[in-house]
């Protein structure tokens, strides 16, 4: 996998994003925010002042959760462990933010990583994230995001075929007996093993991160027209699994292939809402409202526009819904799936 191609991702350009400014939209609707990372270096570096600057830009964000993103490890002991370290530098982090400020319940839900190829000695990992989450654990994730022709620069490409190992999903069982939740980073392209995986442990709940990837990049590039077919229909399959979500979000990764990040100037809420529009109402259109929940990809999609831009084109596609469909989309299937107060 290491000489295969890389995509570059989207560098945050602070300068860039400040060539356009929007007011929020409907600043009083409220907000979730499912998908958050924090790093020391990634993207610049993203830590809590960073978040609460996004966070303060005038949309009302309630509460919001952290995905994993091979953060602050432990830098010694049992491999296997490691990945805990995140969960122990993020409590420490929200821990600081509650203390000093009585807004935004930040970092509410944690999702980590524990290595479920391991099988069932995973369970040591999934004891020792809970311990140090101080009831903030909800979930995994494993991401699968891999492709024969090229990879995607931002984390570690997987094995192909992740989902599809006996022994991943041997590991991947034990995550009911700890009532735990997985969100799934997959390309369209592996949807299907995705499929496979959630269709054969019912009782799991799953959140397809990013609209399940469209691709735009390699061997994608200018067949969206076939790519977005074949996504729908691999999206109407998945969402015949009653235990399966989907978030609406992370179109500003480069992967997806519009290329907002290499204009002159950051695009306009109108202008995402535009080109993300059909990919958004298509997955609300087959999962229902009920089963949609925004999310920011943030700092990942601020390389593409800010945070107070995003919101402002998630409402501009939404802006025809009904009250009851904005509070489950924004705010209560999120609170659902990740059981957040």
């Amino acid at each position: 996998m290491g000489t295969l191609p890389i995509i570059p991702r989207a560098e945050v350009r602070p300068q860039w994003l400040a060539l356009h400014h929007e007011a929020p939209l409907e600043p009083e609707l409220p907000i979730i925010d499912p998908h958050h990372h924090l790093s020391d270096s990634l993207w610049g570096g993203y830590l809590q002042d960073d978040l609460l600057a996004d966070l303060g830009s005038g949309h009302r964000i309630e509460s919001t959760v952290f995905i994993q993103v091979g953060f602050s490890y432990r830098a010694d002991g049992p491999e296997h462990l490691r990945p805990v370290g995140e969960t122990e530098r993020v409590v420490a982090i929200a821990r600081q933010i509650d203390a000093a400020q009585a807004g935004t319940r930040v970092c509410e839900g944690i999702v980590g990583f524990a290595d479920l190829a391991l099988g069932a000695r995973v369970e040591e990992t999934l004891t020792a994230h809970l311990q140090a989450a101080a009831g903030r654990f909800r979930g995994i994730r494993c991401h699968a995001a891999a492709h024969a022709q090229f990879q995607y620069g931002v984390m570690h490409a997987p094995p192909l075929h992740l989902y599809m190992d006996p022994k991943f999903r041997e590991g991947y069982a034990t995550l009911a007996r700890y009532g735990l939740t997985f969100d799934s980073w997959a390309y369209h392209t592996q949807i299907d093993e995705l499929y496979d995986l959630a269709r054969a442990f019912p009782g799991i709940p799953v959140v397809i991160d990013h609209i399940g990837v469209p691709l735009g990049v390699g061997p994608y590039v200018g067949q969206r027209d076939a790519v977005f077919a074949e996504w729908k229909r691999l999206l109407r399959k998945i969402a015949a699994l009653p235990n399966v979500c989907i978030k609406l979000g992370g179109l500003g990764m480069s992967v997806f292939g519009f290329g907002f990040h290499h204009a002159d100037r950051p695009p306009t809420s109108a202008e995402l809402a535009q080109a993300w529009g059909p990919y958004i109402l298509t997955c609300i259109e087959i999962f229902g409202p009920s089963r949609c929940m925004f999310e920011s990809n943030f700092p990942v999609d601020k390389g593409t526009c800010s945070y107070a831009v995003l919101w402002n084109a998630f409402k501009r596609i939404t802006a025809g819904m009904s009250v009851d469909e904005k509070r489950l989309l924004y705010r209560d299937t999120a609170a659902r799936f990740y059981r957040l107060g």
